[in-house]
């Protein structure tokens, strides 16, 4: 008998793919303490199939039955005979344990084990029924008889996984000699990988079966553990890790960080969850074992710099990654390592259990652990000397402790003096201490070791992620909404470490960027809110800050409404700055009087004997007088109502003619087929009669759109016919209610913008669409 069937998929051949070289070798002298005694950690060949059918494993289907109850001996005779037993149609489903019908009659009155079948093969003769398979039973035979060769075969390939992964799981779920087992391990894997099936089940049903086995058998040495790892490698290289696997590994990395295996067998697997995750929250132990890892990397010889050879691989050679999920994945996971080490203190605030808590099922509010006391270090404020001592003779005090705990039936925080003199003010509680307030910058946390190692590691990985320019608009908007704890930005350690990642996004000029520095909503602060002067992670008196509005203000943020939030927020540091000289700040202030920004008459006077005061602001303040008497003489009443400059005009000629004179009642403007741009812009608001204005074919832009739309309430006609301008710009003329006629032909105007203005402006009447995605 023929048992292969005449079937080309049973003579598959098998090559071995070359060995992969670990993706990390060259950081193999960073980790040179590892024991010699461990054996080789070379990762198992992957045994690739050669090209052939595929085919999807079976769980249910329709199939023909027949059960021959005769000696094995005399099958064939019967199997040509013409008095063949008779078929019957049945449902079938292959279960993990056995064969069983929808309905349970006829030849399927009882399901067929897996365990009771004897053998299993494909019916090829020539006088066989069509498309057979026969299963080998103690006492009997079962045919089944596929529509196909194709589902023939699918049926055979199907039914033999699920024979052999239920003769593993029996055989791995009672371990006897761990030699064995790992003979058992590897036969599991090369059986998986040279599987016909494709199907996800194929590679995850091996591994939680490994899982499981490592999960009850906790007692295994170091090195078990380690060929363990090496044998399911070849496993992992397209599957991620299930969950008890993941739990596994981060014991390992945990106990074993310079094992070889962290380097040539968690590195592809970090890389392909870094690279092809989706999802942290449905498989969170992913992201532990991700976290785990990267920390393992921090324990060898390199520490930090193999850390950022990893994330340099992350990122490839090039400027720019072609993985859009590993910057996201590696902020997700700098985050909850973050998280991690202000744990406790964060559930003893708002009194909800922990990640790990919640791992070992302890939801009981009786089963909790008792609030962890938050030590905050105070300095003491200096002891009188005595009137006989000088003060030079006088010995600083150490600071003393305060203990704060919160209370589980109320909101209120216990404060105790543990060391120090009695009396004296009252110490701030944890709810002061972790707002944002000036207060908050003479006290810092104190985080155990571990806690302490885990946050400088994961707030460098962020400062390694701002370096990279393609990332870094992606990375300021993920913390725009500042997703860390208030105890991790009352942490001084932290803050300066996270400077470094503001101060990139201040220095790129980028306004996808750099705008991530302001609030994500109105009403909750930002980064530019953090930074500031009495802000909680100030610490430079203003650097950062001034650096900060400094190109804010290069960009389109120089509007009115930028400077009335600093006007009435930030306008005491903008004066303290301005009067050390700072020149982004003596420009701030001379705005501010430039567009009638303070209304406060005494407040006006400070400033201007601010400007006075040095010689930067000094020059700045005569400039501002000086424009301000030609902003006069031009807005005097008289000149031309209409006014068309010539073809090929620039910026600077529209500048120098309207210095040349009176132009208060110039009402219609027309600057089309010019040169000019949105710096125009600045001359143009100064026109307080203007109705009209003609744009056709110029080089003006968003930037001066958002600046029109601020002083120029009255235009009534505006053409932007044939300019650069997108909806970042069109979008800040729905504030111009004045609009009656506008021209967006030949734009980047979308639909959705479009429909947005038309809500918005309710005197529009004539609009041009034309030759737009609104159109």
């Amino acid at each position: 008998m023929d048992v292969n069937g005449g079937g080309e998929l049973h003579n598959n051949q098998f090559y071995q793919c070359e060995e992969s070289k670990p993706l990390l070798g060259e950081m193999s002298d960073g980790h040179n303490n590892a024991k010699p005694g461990a054996g080789p950690c070379k990762r198992p060949l992957h045994h690739c199939s050669s090209s052939g059918m595929r085919y999807k494993l079976l769980h249910e289907g329709d199939i023909q039955v027949c059960v021959l109850k005769h000696p094995r001996t005399f099958l064939s005779k019967i199997l040509t005979s013409k008095f063949l037993r008779r078929w019957e149609p049945h449902h079938l489903t292959l279960t993990d344990s056995c064969l069983s019908s929808a309905t349970p009659t006829g030849y399927m009155e009882t399901s067929l084990s897996y365990s009771s079948m004897e053998d299993l093969q494909l019916l090829s003769w020539d006088n066989a029924p069509k498309y057979c398979i026969q299963l080998s039973f103690p006492g009997g035979t079962v045919l089944l008889q596929a529509a196909n060769s194709y589902l023939r075969d699918q049926w055979f390939h199907s039914l033999q996984w699920k024979k052999k992964i239920y003769k593993y799981r029996k055989v791995l779920n009672n371990p006897s000699r761990w030699d064995v087992v790992l003979k058992e391990i590897r036969a599991l894997v090369d059986m998986a990988l040279s599987s016909p099936l494709q199907d996800e089940s194929i590679h995850q049903a091996p591994l939680h079966i490994i899982s499981t086995l490592l999960a009850e058998n906790s007692s295994l040495s170091a090195q078990d553990h380690e060929n363990i790892i090496v044998a399911i490698a070849p496993l992992l290289e397209n599957n991620h890790p299930p969950p008890d696997l993941c739990e596994f590994f981060c014991k390992h990395c945990r106990e074993r960080p310079r094992s070889m295996v962290v380097i040539e067998v968690f590195t592809p697997v970090v890389q392909r969850i870094l690279k092809h995750n989706m999802d942290f929250g449905k498989c969170p132990r992913l992201r532990l074992f991700t976290q785990e890892y990267i920390l393992a990397l921090n324990e060898l010889n390199g520490g930090m710099e193999v850390v950022k050879k990893f994330v340099h691989s992350m990122h490839g050679p090039t400027g720019h990654c072609p993985h859009p999920r590993v910057l996201p994945n590696l902020v997700a996971v700098c985050l909850a390592a973050i998280y991690s080490c202000y744990e406790e203190f964060i559930n003893s605030r708002d009194n909800s259990p922990s990640l790990k808590e919640i791992r070992n099922g302890c939801q009981q509010l009786n089963d909790r652990k008792p609030p962890m006391p938050l030590r905050l270090l105070r300095p003491e404020p200096p002891t009188p000397p005595p009137a006989n001592l000088l003060p030079l003779a006088t010995t600083p005090s150490p600071p003393h402790e305060i203990l704060v705990e919160l209370e589980r039936n109320n909101n209120s925080a216990n404060v105790k003096k543990k060391a120090g003199p009695a009396g004296g003010d009252s110490e701030p509680n944890l709810i002061d201490c972790l707002l944002v307030s000036p207060a908050v910058n003479t006290l810092s946390i104190q985080l155990p070791a571990q806690a302490d190692r885990v946050l400088g590691c994961f707030a460098l990985i962020l400062k390694m992620l701002s370096d990279y320019d393609d990332w870094r608009p992606a990375l300021a908007s993920l913390l725009q909404p500042i997703p860390f704890p208030k105890e991790a930005l009352a942490h001084a350690k932290f803050t300066k470490e996270l400077k470094y990642v503001i101060q990139r996004f201040a220095e790129d000029p980028r306004q996808e960027v750099h705008s991530c520095l302001l609030s994500v909503r109105s009403g909750k602060d930002g980064w530019f809110q953090l930074y500031s002067p009495g802000g909680v992670a100030c610490d430079d008196d203003g650097e950062l800050f001034a650096s900060m509005v400094h190109i804010l203000m290069g960009s389109c943020y120089k509007t009115k409404k930028f400077l009335l939030s600093l006007a009435e927020n930030k306008l005491g540091p903008c004066m303290l700055l301005a009067l050390r000289g700072n020149q982004t700040m003596v420009e701030i202030l001379c705005l501010m009087l430039e567009y009638n920004i303070i209304e406060n008459k005494d407040t006006q006077l400070q400033i201007i004997s601010t400007l006075e005061s040095t010689q930067v602001g000094f020059r700045m303040y005569e400039q501002l007088c000086d424009r301000q008497r030609e902003l006069k003489e031009l807005q005097r009443k008289g000149g031309p109502t209409r006014l068309t400059l010539p073809s090929k005009s620039t910026d600077a000629d529209l500048a120098r003619l309207l210095s040349s004179g009176s132009f208060g009642n110039l009402e219609n403007l027309s600057l089309a087929f010019t040169n000019v741009t949105s710096a125009c812009a600045e001359q143009l608001i100064k026109l307080p009669s203007l109705k009209q204005l003609n744009l056709w074919s110029t080089q003006f832009g968003d930037a001066g759109l958002r600046l029109l739309s601020e002083h120029l309430a009255c235009l009534q006609v505006l053409n932007l016919c044939e300019t650069p301008v997108t909806d970042a710009g069109l979008v800040a003329l729905s504030s111009m209610k004045s609009l009656c006629s506008l021209n967006m032909n030949s734009t980047k105007l979308t639909a959705d913008t479009y429909e947005d203005l038309k809500a918005k402006l309710p005197n529009l009447k004539d609009v041009d669409v034309r030759y737009t995605e609104a159109w």
